[in-house]
This record gives C-alpha cells, structure tokens and sequence, in this order.
C-alpha cells in the first residue's frame, strides 16, 4: 500500500502493512500496559463512557490488551477483535481474572475485513486504532458497515498537530511510523472528510481530551 491523501495541505499517510503492525504489536505487548494505560486512561474512559450510555452489543475494533474492558458496564455485551495474538492473550487473562462476564468473545481479526453481517452491533468503539491501521478509510467503512441504523461509532484517536513544537516532534516519528506500528502525524480530515462523503452519517460530537489536547473523541451516528 502506498502512502494516501489525507485531505487538504496535501499531507500523506505514512505507509504501514498488516505486518508492520503485527510486528510492532508483538514487541509492544509484554509492555504495553506499562507504556501507556496512564496516558491513554482519559481516552478510553471518555470512550467507554460513551458506549455505556449505549449499552446492547458492541464491537470494539482494535482491543489490545484490553485496558478499557473494565470501563463497560454491565449493560453492554462486548466483542473484542485485534490483529495481535500476543496482544489479545493479555486481554483474556484480563477478562478471566476480573471475572468481565459482559465480555461475550475476544478474537483474532483483521479490522479492514471484520468477519460480521452488516448492522451487527448497536455500537462500534475504536479507541486508538485509525492511525495503526494500513487502510483508515476502509477500516472506517468496515465499522459503518456492521454498525446498525441508528447506532453510533465512537473513536478516540491522535490527532496530528497542525504546528508548533509537537508538529516537529511527530514529524520526526513519522519517519519511523513502520517501526513504531501507527502514524503521529495523522490528521483529521482522514475522519472528517469520510463522514463528509456518507449522507447516512452525523458527526455528533468532537472534543479534545487530556492529557495536552493529544487525543480526540469522535461520536458518529448513523441514521436510521
């Protein structure tokens, strides 16, 4: 795959394979929980927060380690898919030691091709998986496909900098986004112009979320 326009400025996609990511994802997983469930915890709640108002069956696309499992309630029925073996195994001894009986299936997918009929789920949640994905677009199309009319996909994601000393920062990452398994400097439009372009879709909320404004939570209905 090829580095995509990603909508005005002319900024491109780093090139990431599936795997690159199954790659970086294998060496990420003996330390991810260490690495990043303070800085991602503000996100993941916002997320589940969102999903719990919900409730039904939910899909979350890009589930890792499982982190925000314990964040749904008891009223919802999650799914869980992830490319990362390594990653999902973590998450099943989560489940299990926590006793998360709201959790009905954790398993192996690729999340450009979920293996469900279309309007599967009440809700599809993806905390911090557009910028790891090779394809965003068709991963962001998969979502909207198995998400019922008049259920809502919720992401939170990075959100690259437009300028400033964080812009040079993530610039530089980008240079190694292979390595790393996801893209720094990702931007909006890649979200924005794609529900632009879908009639049966309804941006219904965009925020910033702490720490520093670095994540965005993004509420996206889909009519009935």
């Amino acid at each position: 795959m090829h580095g995509q326009p990603a909508g005005e400025g002319g900024r491109r996609l780093a090139d990431i394979t599936t795997e690159n990511v199954k790659d970086a994802y294998a060496r990420w997983a003996p330390v991810y929980d260490a690495v990043f469930t303070i800085a991602m915890k503000p996100g993941r709640l916002a997320a589940a927060a969102a999903i719990n108002r919900l409730g039904g069956r939910v899909l979350d696309v890009g589930v890792g380690t499982g982190l925000e499992l314990p964040m749904f309630e008891p009223n919802t029925r999650v799914v869980g898919v992830d490319l990362s073996e390594p990653m999902l195994e973590i998450a099943r001894r989560r489940v299990a030691k926590q006793g998360l009986a709201h959790v009905e299936d954790l398993r192996v997918m690729d999340a450009m091709n979920l293996e469900y009929a279309d309007g599967a789920f009440d809700a599809v949640v993806a905390p911090f998986v557009i910028t790891v994905v090779p394809d965003p677009r068709r991963t962001l199309e998969e979502m909207a496909r198995v998400t019922r009319p008049g259920g809502e996909i919720v992401i939170v994601n990075h959100i690259g900098a437009e300028r400033g000393p964080i812009a040079a920062i993530e610039a530089f990452m980008e240079k190694r986004a292979e390595k790393l398994g996801w893209r720094p400097q990702f931007p909006w439009e890649t979200i924005g112009d794609w529900i632009a372009s879908r009639p049966d879709l309804v941006l219904l909320e965009r925020r910033r979320l702490s720490p520093l404004g670095l994540f965005t939570l993004a509420r996206i209905h889909k009519t009935a």
